[in-house]
C-alpha cells in the first residue's frame, strides 16, 4: 500500500512540473529555459524512480534537450507521406533541431489501450500449471502472502516445498 501511495505523489509531482511548463510558455514564451527545467526535472525523477509516463506527455518533449514540444512556439510540425500510403506528422524542435516523426494512422492503437496490456484481462500464473518447480514454490508464497494481507499480517518470505 505505501508502494503505491509512493508512485501516486510522485506522478502528482510530475504532473505538477509538466503543467507548469505549460503554464510558464503560455504566460511568456520566451521563458523556454524555465519550461526546459522543469521538463528536464520531471524526466530525471520518472528515470530515478523507474515510472512509465504516458505517451501522449512524451510525444510533447524532446528528447534531445527536454525542451516541451508546442507547435509554433517552441516546434514546428509539418506533414509528410512516404510511398503515398503512409503519413507522419515530423515535429522538429526550435532550441536543438532534433526531429521525431509520429505515425497519423487513426486504425492504430496504443499497447496500454489495448484491453489485453490491462492486468485483469491477463492470466494469472496460477491458472495455467507450469513445468519448473520455482514458479510453483514462487506462486505458494503469494498465496501465502495475500492470505496474510488479507487478514493484516506481514508474512516471512520462506519457501515451501510441495
Amino acid at each position: 500500500m505505501a508502494q503505491n501511495l509512493k508512485d501516486k505523489e510522485a506522478y502528482q509531482r510530475l504532473n505538477y512540473l509538466y503543467q507548469a511548463a505549460h503554464c510558464v510558455l503560455s504566460e511568456n514564451p520566451e521563458n523556454v529555459e524555465l519550461a526546459r527545467f522543469y521538463c528536464f526535472t520531471q524526466k530525471t525523477i520518472a528515470r530515478r524512480l523507474v515510472l512509465r509516463q504516458d505517451p501522449s506527455v512524451k510525444r510533447t518533449l524532446c528528447k534531445k534537450c527536454c525542451s516541451l514540444l508546442i507547435p509554433g512556439v517552441t516546434a514546428t510540425t509539418r506533414q509528410r507521406s512516404k510511398f503515398r500510403k503512409t503519413r507522419f506528422t515530423v515535429v522538429r524542435c526550435l532550441s536543438c533541431g532534433q526531429s521525431k516523426a509520429l505515425l497519423n494512422n487513426p486504425d492504430y492503437c496504443l499497447w496500454a489501450d489495448r484491453p489485453e496490456a490491462q492486468l485483469a484481462q491477463q492470466k494469472q500464473p496460477g491458472d495455467k500449471p507450469l513445468n519448473n518447480t520455482a514458479p510453483q514454490l514462487l506462486r505458494g508464497w503469494c498465496e501465502e502472502r495475500s492470505g496474510a494481507a488479507m487478514a493484516g499480517v506481514e508474512p516471512t518470505p520462506t519457501l515451501r516445498e510441495e
